[in-house]
């Protein structure tokens, strides 16, 4: 940006707080990054959060929408980017109580903050759950879980799940006849990404009715995801184009433009400040919410729907609420819009 190149360091943790430990600090004493971008995941990067605070290094748009990375007082350096999840479980809530206020409602989770974070805003809205069953990221199965949700004669199953798990869970209900409703986070809900782990075949139709959220472009005929589909195609051919790709491409598209707002010659201390101004916006469904005090992406999700092998909006479902106590509300304004080219503005 400002005729500098980005050069990208990627290592990888295995998805395993130790090792994320290790490749941080080479990140940050070996290769000397000027920010880490992106660490994926709530238990590895609670493993370095304070460590990168510590070491003073911009901590930029964690991949994990626990309300630890919030902390503008404790952890100044640390942005998150996937609206938080107590907002998320609050907003699938609401939407699955308005269209089935008599379902018997349950959840299926991760063991940590990321389950517990989705189950207290899933609870803020509709009380006490008739089963809550967790596991752990290393399990092969979820036959006891799910034969769990299915005794307890839960009717609409929220899932704080990764698309694995996700696949997982609709995959062994279908084994034991179990017609439920699923309801799930983001983090688990890309539709693609679903019909991979679960096949051509079946996954169209295990998939068929699925709800979950959303809080970045995705509809085929947005600006934003036609900019996508032009990028992956001429610069990533052959990759498959998913919400993962658009996800990722979000991400960078911030960073671009966190860059650009902290002027001609970026510091550390500079893109923290052009956070907090407020100026970035990234490309949301609804404007960034980034200031200084509050290190949160996004304030508000959409309810996304699977019909016929399609996977979209729903016309209407837009809330913003917060990751306290308030309430669930309807948000009628709009996007960002794509600028010119698809450049970030500079800054003023």
């Amino acid at each position: 940006m400002n005729g500098r190149k980005i050069d990208y360091v990627v290592k990888d943790d295995g998805y395993n707080p130790a090792t994320t430990s290790t490749v941080v600090r080479e990140l940050v004493q070996q290769d000397k990054v000027f920010a880490v971008l992106n660490g994926l995941g709530t238990a590895p990067h609670a493993a370095v959060v304070d460590y990168l605070n510590q070491q003073k290094v911009p901590d930029l748009f964690v991949a994990s929408g626990a309300s630890q990375w919030n902390q503008p007082d404790k952890l100044p350096n640390t942005f998150g980017f996937n609206v938080d999840y107590v907002t998320e479980g609050k907003i699938l809530a609401h939407y699955e109580q308005e269209q089935k206020p008599d379902a018997k409602f349950c959840v299926l989770r991760q063991d940590d903050d990321f389950g517990k974070d989705l189950t207290t805003g899933i609870t803020q809205v509709v009380g006490k759950l008739a089963s809550e069953q967790t596991y752990a990221v290393s399990s092969e199965s979820l036959a006891a879980q799910v034969g769990a949700l299915k005794a307890a004669g839960c009717t609409v199953n929220f899932l704080a799940t990764v698309n694995g798990f996700t696949a997982m869970a609709l995959g062994t209900a279908a084994k034991m006849a179990y017609p439920a409703a699923w309801a799930t986070s983001s983090s688990g809900g890309d539709y693609s990404t679903l019909v991979g782990y679960l096949g051509k075949d079946v996954g169209p139709k295990l998939l068929e009715g699925l709800v979950s959220t959303n809080y970045l472009p995705f509809d085929a005929d947005d600006p934003w995801v036609k900019l996508f589909q032009e990028i992956n195609t001429k610069y990533n051919a052959g990759a498959p184009f998913t919400g993962n790709t658009i996800y990722g491409m979000s991400v960078a598209y911030t960073f671009a433009e966190a860059l650009t707002q902290a002027g001609k010659n970026p510091t550390r201390a500079g893109i923290l400040e052009a956070l907090e101004s407020g100026k970035v916006k990234s490309n949301g469904i609804v404007p960034g919410t980034f200031s200084a005090d509050d290190h949160e992406a996004f304030g508000g999700a959409g309810i996304v729907t699977v019909s016929e092998g399609v996977q979209a909006y729903v016309d209407g479902q837009l809330f913003t609420t917060d990751a306290a106590s308030g309430p669930v509300s309807p948000y009628s304004g709009t996007g960002v819009p794509l600028p010119a080219s698809g450049i970030p503005a500079a800054a003023n």
